[in-house]
């Protein structure tokens, strides 16, 4: 059973990862400054950043340890979620850009949401 929940968790941070990788491409072409780094081939962990302007940043940290969302602004920390919260967040910053591909308002539409 163990070693079959081990699998199962280490597919869900590739799948979580391959997501922040499209999510990175996304932004960048929407117009925002967005990174995804991973470490090594197995896709086992990624770093992702997005600057909404406005020296409003959220950093995404994915791994084998933990998740994390942290939402930062003039270089203070606003917000930071762990786990399922986490990434219930991420899919909100998901539906705000799906919402301003959508509409195709640009910029202001996803700055004001956040």
């Amino acid at each position: 059973m163990f070693l079959r929940l081990a699998h199962q968790h280490r597919q869900f941070v590739q799948d979580l990862v391959m997501n922040l990788q499209a999510l990175a491409i996304v932004l960048e072409r929407k117009g925002y400054p967005a990174s995804c780094y991973t470490c090594g081939d197995q896709m086992n962990s990624a770093s992702f950043m997005v600057s909404l302007g406005d020296n409003h940043l959220i950093r995404f940290l994915v791994s084998d340890y933990g998740i994390t969302w942290t939402e930062m602004r003039d270089e203070r920390e606003l917000m930071k979620l762990e786990g399922a919260e986490a990434i219930h967040q991420l899919q909100e910053l998901a539906n705000l850009v799906k919402q301003s591909i959508q509409s195709s308002t640009g910029h202001k539409t996803l700055i004001k949401k956040c």
